[in-house]
């Protein structure tokens, strides 16, 4: 069997990226058992009500949904256990560090396959306030109302040769 290559996503947590603001983001490997990759092999995982803690000098993943193995037997994990992530010492000071500041958190932004070791991208974050969340739509709208007057001048310009 030849070795993967590249990145292959699984789950993505597009919430938390309107939720938060995204300030520093690290990529983290993640220790899982065997029917847990198998399940995420097939491509089901949420990350929606994740959130990660650092507890005794280790960083642990809460609360991300990996449905159990569907071929799988008494063998088979729990959904919703928690799930220790594989970091640097260095890095897990200074998650801890940031994290015990006020209003930040730190959260699973995506999950995925990496040369075929599953890997976790967690974000220190920062909660919006409502007003942010809506500035940020906002802006976004407005980019893309832009970015169509601009393909549709330019369709115009191209009929007109």
């Amino acid at each position: 069997m030849a070795k993967e290559k590249g990145r292959k996503l699984i789950a993505q947590n597009k919430k938390a990226r309107h939720d938060y603001a995204i300030l520093d983001t690290y990529e983290c490997g993640i220790v899982l058992t065997g029917t847990e990759v198998k399940s995420l092999r097939q491509g089901r995982a949420s990350l929606v009500d994740g959130f990660v803690s650092v507890e005794g000098g280790e960083a642990w993943m809460y609360n991300v949904h990996v449905p159990e193995y569907s071929q799988g037997t008494w063998t088979n994990h729990s959904a919703r256990r928690k799930r220790k992530l594989l970091l640097h010492r260095e890095e897990i000071d200074k998650l801890e560090s940031k994290a015990q500041e006020s209003g930040h958190t730190l959260v699973p932004l995506a999950l995925y396959f990496k040369d075929g070791r599953a890997k976790v991208e967690i974000a220190l974050a920062k909660g919006k306030k409502e007003y942010d969340k809506r500035q940020a739509l906002r802006e976004k709208q407005d980019t893309r109302e832009t970015n169509r007057a601009i393909a549709a001048a330019r369709r115009r310009q191209r009929g007109e040769r």
